[in-house]
């Protein structure tokens, strides 16, 4: 802190001598000083400086950049402009994948300047919100979006951004082989855009801890964001959207192969230790597989999002990061609450004068389980609020003030656990006794702890709070925002049919709105194929099995070869959608009869086909 300081000052100086400068970032951005209370360091390695400089523009905000010493910043400018032209090239295919991408430029040997993207957060920072385990569960993205975007709307559209530029990562991070992925070097936008810095190492130079790479995963994609495009913890359509456009962003950027050689060609000869030789350049060529067909690298790449997915490894470097990362922290950083926007205070929000916890009710969205309503009251007179929280909620509370305080300034919180179903009733209502006395004897303690600014955060009314006031929330299913209306009980198979050579191929792609099994639980699906007529049941192919969900993903091609044209309009595809059971018999969910002399084979057919009893499929 003293040596930036130091530093700061010279930079004033330079400029009441120079009056402004153009900054190498960008010739149009002029400035005329330094602002020094807004500048600090990060905790990584190099220890990048992060510097706020003061608008020539008196209408303009400061101009935040971060400047790096230690780093070859030109592999960082040619990895965003890999990822540029790709944008280019599905912008121009008609797919704005949302990609958010940041200016970068090296002004010498290990130096150089990165442009900061306002309102946006690392996933650690997201993550260690829900504690230092933060990076095993499933919430903290969903919720810090929810936080930043109260409203219905707001959410969805975060979501929506969401999904493609979490799509565009993907694809980019594979294709250009972008190792060290942590938790630190991935950020999200209040908007719900994802994008990745830090492009120390591509082409696959993984980091290696003794034979071990680091990146286990072909690319970072984990539980916590499935959660966010699923709207929840089990699979729905909006996943089936996500695969669908990652396999057609990486369809569009193969058909570019040539080019993206070509232009890492050019480069093999600048001095980039990991762009060297015809080796790093293979990788490019092996992870764009030139030779598959779209259908092949569609399969291809749904596999690899299903590696991603289940890889422990990933949340197990996030989860380790996490903690090398604690050791750098300042004392100076303050526990925030994460269900919280931002901080109040005292000052800001007004003397608590009493809080009641007045009564619980039981909601369904986001998830099942029961909301206390409390009544603060402040020093004005007639200034009376109503907070709605979660038992997790004032948990979180006692966890963060007892990181500011000794245990024996604060009253002792009540038992997590309990006997039989934590959601009950009964639970609720003991809970609901006990939670009054603890936040009655919390606004009650010596002054630090009642009037600190969690305590003050705690009670301040949050947007949902103020779009409840007054009215009591109406009950609705936690996937309420995501469920679609279906016209057959046994739901919609997606497939794409074409025929050429004498092959037909059926691309069996998803599966949306599949009915639970007769105990309530999710099937284990799988699809089986028949060409009728087919007495000895020769023509039978089959899928993967899908576990325990009701809208599962295969991208898995069936192929029935050797087939003239003249027989194939004589015969019927019999699609049957299946749950193993193990042991037992397994339980038929839905099937679909599709006469093939109805379909144009001339060209592919792809559609929703609705499966149900007995009968021809309507597209």
């Amino acid at each position: 802190q003293g040596i930036l300081r130091e530093g700061l000052e010279d930079v004033a100086q330079f400029f009441k001598a120079h009056g402004s400068c153009r900054l190498p970032l960008s010739p149009s951005l002029l400035v005329k000083g330094i602002v020094p209370r807004d500048c600090s360091y990060f905790n990584s390695n190099a220890v990048p400086l992060k510097l706020s400089f003061q608008n020539v523009d008196p209408l303009g905000e400061n101009i935040r950049v971060i400047f790096k010493c230690g780093d070859d910043l030109r592999q960082d400018m040619l990895t965003l402009q890999m990822i540029r032209i790709m944008n280019k090239i599905w912008v121009q295919e008609g797919l704005d994948m949302r990609m958010v991408i940041f200016r970068c430029f090296s002004t010498g040997r290990g130096r150089g300047m990165v442009e900061m993207i306002p309102n946006a957060e690392t996933l650690r920072k997201i993550q260690v919100e829900h504690g230092v385990t933060g990076s095993f569960k499933d919430r903290p993205l969903a919720d810090w979006l929810q936080k930043h975007n109260p409203e219905e709307d707001e959410y969805e559209k975060a979501v929506e951004n969401f999904i493609y530029s979490c799509a565009g990562c993907c694809v980019a991070t594979y294709v250009l082989g972008i190792c060290d992925r942590h938790n630190d070097n991935i950020m999200l936008k209040t908007t719900g855009h994802m994008f990745h810095i830090d492009f120390g190492r591509f082409l696959g130079h993984a980091q290696m801890f003794g034979n071990i790479k680091r990146d286990r995963a072909p690319f970072v994609f984990t539980s916590d964001m499935a959660y966010v495009i699923n709207g929840g913890d089990k699979p729905s359509s909006r996943f089936h959207d996500f695969v669908d456009l990652c396999c057609q962003a990486y369809n569009l950027i193969r058909k570019h192969t040539h080019l993206f050689l070509n232009l890492l060609g050019l480069m093999l000869s600048c001095g980039i230790p990991e762009l060297s030789d015809l080796e790093d350049l293979k990788y490019v060529y092996d992870a764009l597989r030139p030779q598959d067909s779209d259908a092949d690298a569609t399969t291809y790449f749904t596999r690899l999002i299903e590696s991603s997915l289940g890889s422990v490894a990933t949340k197990l470097n996030f989860f380790i990061h996490n903690l090398a990362q604690m050791k750098f922290t300042g004392s100076d950083a303050r526990p925030t609450l994460s269900f919280a926007p931002r901080t109040h205070t005292l000052k800001t929000s007004g003397r608590i004068r009493d809080v009641f916890l007045c009564r619980h009710e039981r909601v369904f969205n986001p998830s099942k389980g029961y909301i206390y309503v409390v009544k603060v009251q402040r020093d004005n007179p007639g200034e009376v609020t109503f907070v709605q929280r979660t038992f997790e909620e004032f948990q979180e509370l006692h966890n963060k003030l007892r990181l500011l305080f000794p245990s024996s300034l604060l009253p002792s919180f009540p038992s997590r656990f309990v006997i039989g179903r934590s959601r009950g009733e009964a639970v609720a209502e003991r809970r609901k006794e006990e939670l009054n006395g603890y936040i009655w004897h919390l606004i009650h303690a010596a002054p630090e702890v009642a009037e600190c600014d969690l305590v003050y955060t705690f009670f301040h009314p949050l947007p949902r709070d103020e779009k409840a006031a007054g009215t009591n929330p109406t009950p609705k299913p936690a996937d309420a925002t995501w469920a679609r209306s279906l016209g057959k009980v046994g739901g919609e198979v997606k497939l794409s049919i074409s025929y050429k050579n004498n092959k037909l191929f059926i691309m069996v792609m998803h599966i949306r709105g599949l009915p639970p099994l007769q105990d309530g639980n999710d099937p284990d699906p799988y699809v089986k194929t028949y060409l009728l007529p087919d007495p000895q049941k020769t023509t039978k192919r089959k899928t993967k099995v899908a576990r325990k969900t009701c809208n599962p993903t295969y991208n898995e091609m069936l192929v029935y070869d050797g087939i003239p044209r003249g027989d194939l309009e004589q015969r019927e595809l019999r699609l049957s959608v299946l749950s193993e059971e193990g042991f037992w018999e397994n339980i038929l969910l839905g099937e679909v009869g599709i006469r093939l002399r109805d379909l144009d084979l001339a060209q592919e057919k792809m559609g929703w086909f609705a499966l149900g009893s007995r009968g021809h499929g309507t597209l």
